[in-house]
């Protein structure tokens, strides 16, 4: 960054009780403090030095409500990373900012901020030879949870979700964050506008500020000072060491901050002089909760601006304003105002503001422009009214679907006076369904057909392939292959109108029922989004017949949204499963024990997002990754080799 710093080790020993944190943040974040607070005490003292800022960090491994510190001896760092094998943990960095500003009365005042960060981190099911050859190095015995995540240890890491360099040991954007702030957007305060110990920080991490002083006197730095900010300086003695008490008001009324050299006090004074205690909710806990209650407001805004073709509209005449937005698809000023300022909200529009124009005028955000036109190569709008004509009034019944354990389908067909037959014979509907369908294979299909490399297969089978999406891309990607799509013959009537911007003859429409009939013969069999709809007795029939049609040497690809081991997650898979559908969701693990049953083995999974996220995180390819980890370019390697059984691709999505 910049910083010129030197590192001075803490004598502050790490010997907090951790039974007396109500989360493990808070633990990691008191020893932080204690760590900064030890040395900017000592240095003007014993070093004769006053240091600008002091940071202290302190990292700690969390799993199953275990804290998870540096390991004492080689059994110690085995039972951490055991207990990490094959689980989600979170590494939670407390930080502290001293900022030491010394006087001219051979003083030194102090201010300290903390603030925290969490990443979440998986680990792979680790074998005991793993496990033992990673102790051996010797890597683990100064790294918090045992492990490196940054050397030897990353090849023991599935993925990360969060700052990387957080689980290094230091949340780097945060503290550049936190300085930003100190030094940049806070504005001076002095004592006679405010009495509050003032809380700085944004909306996802928190952060406190703690007063400390040695009595009731206070000093306030000069506005020009690099230091003036609201985080108010308050006098203190370099021989002052025990109690420190905040800010005095104006009518002398004290909040006890830190009574000890170890304890810090959880009551705080608002700026308004009312006392919160910190077992109150949290402002970002609160605001999570509110997302989620509002979360089917913002869905329904999309779905109404989606329905009155707006995206479409503003796309045609870019810089209108509500009024004249409201006459073209006839509805109230009212309402189409109010219903653009949320869409701005949700930052799907931006307003702009035009000379002569007395009203703000609207037009779409690049998010609009590439997923919500109905034109768009990438449009979602099909599968956004999908939603709201259907999976909306679905999930209205919500409470009777978890009551009766079963598809509210019928109820929401009696409510619309549409009986099942004619719903299901309306060519209309179909049609309907087959574009959402469509526009949300079509979004995922470049994922799909490039996950893996399947340029040693020439002919491939999409069974339930719909309207083709994933065909055509697949052909764009493999010049050699051919690619029959298998559904019913319905679908692969209307499918046509779908095919009259492709002429290529590698993609050919069989008409049939992936559950009666005979299967076309392939060397791929492709399955997306299929199996989570099918009741295990369906499941294992199209197992089976897939099976039975491969010859050695084929493979399946398989693309869902897998679970996790412990149905934690994601939420995507799980809220779908509440439309309590015949079939269900499930994790990978489960999906590779089914599959197993049917002659198939799972050779490699791939979760498409995170690989992403990892490549972007190291800044190098794939290649360099691997090449940096024996084990990772073992499991490739061996996962390319030729079988002589049926094996399985698995592509994972978020």
């Amino acid at each position: 960054l910049g910083l010129r710093f030197e590192v001075v080790p803490s004598w502050f020993k790490e010997t907090l009780d951790k039974g007396l944190f109500k989360a493990p943040h808070e633990y990691a974040v008191e020893t932080a403090k204690q760590k900064a607070l030890e040395v900017a005490r000592r240095m003007p003292i014993k070093h004769l030095k006053t240091p600008d800022m002091v940071i202290g960090a302190d990292t700690i491994v969390t799993v199953d409500g275990m804290i998870l510190e540096k390991p004492v001896d080689k059994h110690d760092a085995y039972r951490m990373l055991s207990s990490l094998s094959g689980k989600e943990h979170s590494v939670f960095t407390g930080v502290a900012i001293v900022l030491c500003h010394e006087k001219d009365n051979d003083e030194v005042d102090y201010q300290l901020i903390d603030f925290y960060e969490e990443t979440k981190v998986k680990f792979a099911d680790l074998s005991e030879n793993m496990l033992w050859e990673y102790i051996n190095s010797g890597e683990p015995m100064d790294k918090a949870g045992g492990y490196g995540i940054q050397s030897l240890g990353g090849m023991l890491v599935e993925y990360v979700h969060g700052d990387f360099l957080n689980v290094v040991g230091f949340p780097l954007n945060h503290f550049c964050k936190q300085l930003d702030i100190i030094y940049n957007h806070c504005s001076f305060f002095s004592p006679e506008t405010t009495e509050s110990v003032y809380l700085s920080g944004n909306e996802d991490h928190s952060t406190s500020i703690l007063i400390q002083q040695k009595d009731s006197s206070m000093s306030i730095p000069r506005p020009n000072s690099p230091l003036a900010s609201p985080l108010h300086k308050v006098k203190k003695g370099r021989e002052s060491q025990a109690k420190v008490n905040s800010v005095s008001t104006q009518d002398d009324r004290e909040t006890k901050l830190y009574n000890s050299e170890n304890t810090i006090s959880p009551m705080m004074r608002s700026r308004d002089g009312a006392m919160h205690n910190d077992s109150e909710p949290k402002k970002r806990d609160l605001e999570r909760i509110y997302d989620l209650m509002d979360g089917f407001k913002a869905s329904k805004a999309l779905f109404t601006a989606s329905k009155f073709c707006v995206f479409d509209l503003l796309h045609n005449k870019p810089g209108v304003d509500a009024e004249q937005i409201a006459q073209e698809i006839k509805a109230s000023v009212k309402g189409t105002e109010t219903l653009l300022e949320a869409c701005v909200s949700l930052g799907l529009l931006r307003t702009k503001d035009t000379t002569g124009h007395p009203k703000p005028v609207f037009e779409n955000t690049e998010l609009a422009t590439h997923f919500l036109r109905s034109d768009a190569c990438f449009s979602l709008h099909a599968y956004i009214q999908h939603c709201n004509d259907t999976l909306w009034p679905l999930f209205s019944h919500l409470d009777s679907a978890v009551q009766e354990g079963t598809s509210q389908r019928e109820k929401v067909k009696k409510c619309k006076e549409m009986s099942e037959d004619s719903f299901c014979n309306s060519r209309e509907a179909k049609l309907r369904f087959m574009h959402a369908m469509h526009s949300s294979a079509k979004v995922a299909a470049a994922d799909v057909a490039t996950a893996f490399d399947l340029s040693s297969y020439k002919t491939a089978c999409d069974v339930g392939g719909c309207t083709g999406a994933i065909a055509y891309e697949l052909i764009k990607v493999y010049p050699e292959l051919s690619v029959t799509v298998l559904d019913l013959p319905a679908v692969v009537e209307i499918s046509e109108l779908f095919q009259r911007q492709h002429a290529d003859k590698r993609v050919t429409f069989k008409a049939g029922d992936f559950l009666k009939d005979e299967l076309p013969k392939a060397d791929v069999y492709i399955l997306v989004r299929i199996l989570h709809d099918l009741t295990d007795e369906k499941l294992h029939i199209l197992l089976r017949k897939i099976s039975d049609a491969c010859t050695p040497g084929c493979c399946l690809l398989l693309s869902e949204i897998f679970l996790e081991e412990n149905r934690s997650g994601p939420s995507r898979g799980l809220l779908q499963a509440l439309s309590m559908s015949e079939g269900k969701q499930r994790s990978a693990v489960e999906y590779s024990r089914i599959l197993k049953d049917h002659d198939f083995i799972t050779v490699q999974l791939e979760h498409h997002i995170q690989m992403q996220y990892f490549i972007t995180l190291n800044s190098q390819s794939v290649v360099d990754v691997l090449a940096g980890s024996a084990a990772c370019f073992s499991f490739v390697r061996k996962s390319s080799l030729c079988l002589d059984r049926i094996t399985i691709l698995f592509v994972f999505f978020n």
